[in-house]
């Protein structure tokens, strides 16, 4: 049983193993420098408490296989402690001021070193070159007063008012938004590693009160990275957010790793994670528990996507564990900006309405093209409906307008989504209800091919009725198999169906069927 490591900082490392089993495997010991460090059957597992610059050996035993292999933690300069700069650390005290301290006192190749407690704090900025460590046992909590929170500015125009300087963001707008408690502007080569909890604290305050009003300003994220590159979060619990747990935008080099991601079911817009205009993003054995789409990749409404052209490319999500959310990966609805080359595997989709869920629509512009889509390996349960692809979402202030909902074939103009290639490959749905999977293209854009094989949807036994696609006129439905509207090629190969009452395939205005 091989791994590789995936994330060497000078205090951690987390490898992943290598091998085709969804989020666990058969379990194993593994020890570092012959000491038992971890005894389960996880395939990503993170090491924290090591030495800086010092080689270690990583022996995995699996019944009488080993595999060893030698890591070296990276250089450190300096580490500073928090309470040394009068943090308390108490749970009362407002600590920012002091958490703030340390993170511009410290060094490049430093480390701000945060020991069990309670911080109770407003927004930290980061700096470049610095590692985070929260020990296990160490929680931020957020401030409840939003008085305490500066602004980010949607919108400032430079000097020569030749461009924006744009510094907040709200549903893939430039609008002015509160800092979030952890907050990057422009930094780079940044760390923060641990077994410690970043609490938004939004149960205590109000900020999932009123959600659809804007109060001073919109609500703050758990971590939002502006124009940030190579930044990795390692191991640490991302809970109880005013609104997404995690916001990348326009941001490269991203390493989300063996994270835990978690707020109420029915905390508003509490996605897990939302990649906006971000590339190179690796999303790898995280826990998802949210109150709303668990993986949203996005690259902004109509005004960015059009200004910017910045697509969500290039990205790997493996060994995620996908639990309660609306959707377990999302593509959209803010996508002006395209998004490809996204690849999903050795994943879990746990009791979400849907699996695999992509939204656009008319307006959303000629640069929103959607391509090179892969889901392959995955294990879907008490998902609703697997697979939906819906080009009439009904989203913004026009959204239920006869421009977004008309099924007739209007013109392809420089408002038109574009869907590409989408590929399906050894997955397994237990427990289906609504639809095994709805592809729902536009008359004059149909969705381009749709390759599905060895797929097996398993029906629940008194299916729960529902409506798959958030589009109007579309009513509910229960147990149905795939259906597909305005697509130009399908792609048949070993897709199987226990327990189906109705038609396997529908098919509406697709132009190549092959079974």
């Amino acid at each position: 049983m091989k791994f590789n490591e995936i994330v060497v900082t000078s205090r951690s490392v987390t490898i992943e193993l290598e091998n085709n089993d969804i989020v666990k495997t058969t379990p194993y010991e593994l020890f570092v420098n012959d000491k038992l460090e971890y005894k389960g059957d996880k395939n990503v597992v993170s090491i924290f408490n090591l030495d800086p610059d010092e080689e270690y050996e990583f022996k995995l035993v699996e019944n009488k296989n080993t595999f060893t292999k030698t890591i070296k933690t990276k250089y450190e300069y300096v580490s500073l402690d928090v309470k040394r700069f009068g943090a308390k650390g108490d749970g009362k005290t407002l600590d920012t001021n002091a958490l703030q301290a340390t993170i511009l006192a410290c060094p490049d190749n430093g480390r701000v070193y945060i020991p069990k407690g309670d911080y109770y704090t407003g927004p930290l900025f980061l700096k470049s070159n610095i590692t985070i460590e929260l020990e296990d046992g160490a929680r931020l909590v957020g401030d409840t007063d939003r008085t305490h929170y500066p602004i980010l500015p949607g919108e400032t125009y430079t000097s020569d008012e030749t461009d924006e300087y744009n510094l907040g963001s709200w549903e893939g707008n430039p609008l002015s938004c509160f800092a979030s408690i952890i907050t990057g502007i422009n930094v780079s080569n940044v760390n923060i590693i641990g077994r410690g909890i970043i609490d938004g604290n939004a149960q205590n305050a109000d900020w999932w009160v009123d959600v659809r009003k804007k109060r001073i300003a919109w609500r703050p994220r758990g971590v939002f990275l502006n124009h940030c590159s190579n930044i990795t979060l390692q191991g640490v619990k991302v809970t109880n957010t005013p609104s997404w747990n995690l916001h990348p935008y326009f941001s490269t080099g991203l390493k989300f790793i063996d994270l835990v991601l978690e707020n109420p079911k029915n905390s508003p817009n509490t996605d897990g994670c939302d990649p906006e205009s971000c590339s190179g993003v690796d999303i790898i054995g995280v826990y998802f528990s949210v109150g709303d789409d668990c993986i949203a990749i996005k690259s902004g409404k109509i005004y960015t996507g059009r200004k910017y052209k910045k697509p969500s490319e290039k990205f790997n999500i493996r060994n995620c564990s996908m639990n309660f959310g609306h959707g377990a990966i999302v593509l959209g609805s803010e996508m002006s900006g395209g998004i490809k080359d996204i690849t999903v595997s050795r994943c879990l989709f746990n009791q979400t309405d849907r699996g695999l869920r992509i939204k656009t629509r008319r307006g959303r512009g000629k640069d929103a093209i959607i391509d090179g889509i892969t889901f392959e390996n995955i294990k879907m349960t008490d998902v609703l409906t697997p697979l939906v692809i819906n080009m009439f979402y009904f989203c913004d202030p026009d959204g239920h307008t006869e421009y977004v909902y008309s099924k007739e074939k209007l013109p392809v103009d420089d408002n038109t989504p574009y869907l590409g290639d989408f590929k399906f490959k050894d997955i397994d749905c237990e427990n289906v209800n609504v639809a095994a999977g709805t592809f729902y293209g536009l008359p004059e854009q149909p969705i381009k091919k749709i390759d599905i094989e060895n797929v097996s949807f398993h029906y629940a036994e008194n299916p729960k009725e529902g409506v798959p696609a958030m589009m109007d006129f579309l009513d509910p439905m229960k147990g149905k198999g795939l259906i597909f509207s305005y697509v130009d090629t399908v792609n048949i190969k070993n897709v199987t169906f226990d327990g189906l009452k109705e038609k396997d395939f529908e098919l509406f205005d697709v132009k190549s069927f092959n079974k």
